[in-house]
């Protein structure tokens, strides 16, 4: 398996901040709900560890989330959504975990029905871009 089997990933020319703010307003304009942004960075550094700038950006939306739980609610452990951004060699970029993955984990999850979602997740990404 390669990480483009997983992972949609973008590099964008915005600095680490401004990319975090234009995925948040990525987010809010396709409609759908953020729930959390972890600054990993920060976390690790309270412990003594030094990392590049990381956050991991927790997003949903309920129609889709909804239709997955009611096939399988162990789909609940892909979600929420997550859009990392970082920072690795002087580079930011904007990843997504594609949620075509998860029917290779829970079958009564078509394919069909993740295209949606991985359409809006990768639309969200490349508007922020």
């Amino acid at each position: 398996m390669n990480m483009e089997d997983f992972a949609y990933i973008v590099e964008t020319k915005k600095g680490f901040n401004d990319a975090i703010v234009s995925v948040l307003k990525a987010v809010d304009q396709r409609g759908w709900v953020l729930f959390n942004v972890y600054d990993i960075k920060e976390r690790l550094a309270a412990k003594g560890f030094d990392q590049p700038p990381l956050k991991i950006i927790e997003i949903c939306s309920g129609k889709y989330a909804n239709r997955f739980l009611n096939k399988n609610r162990l789909v609940s452990l892909c979600m929420p959504c997550k859009i990392n951004v970082l920072e690795e060699k002087g580079k930011v970029k904007i990843i997504g975990m594609k949620p075509s993955m998860i029917p290779e984990f829970f079958p009564e999850v078509t394919k069909e029905e993740v295209e949606d979602v991985e359409k809006e997740v990768k639309e969200i990404i490349d508007n922020a871009k």
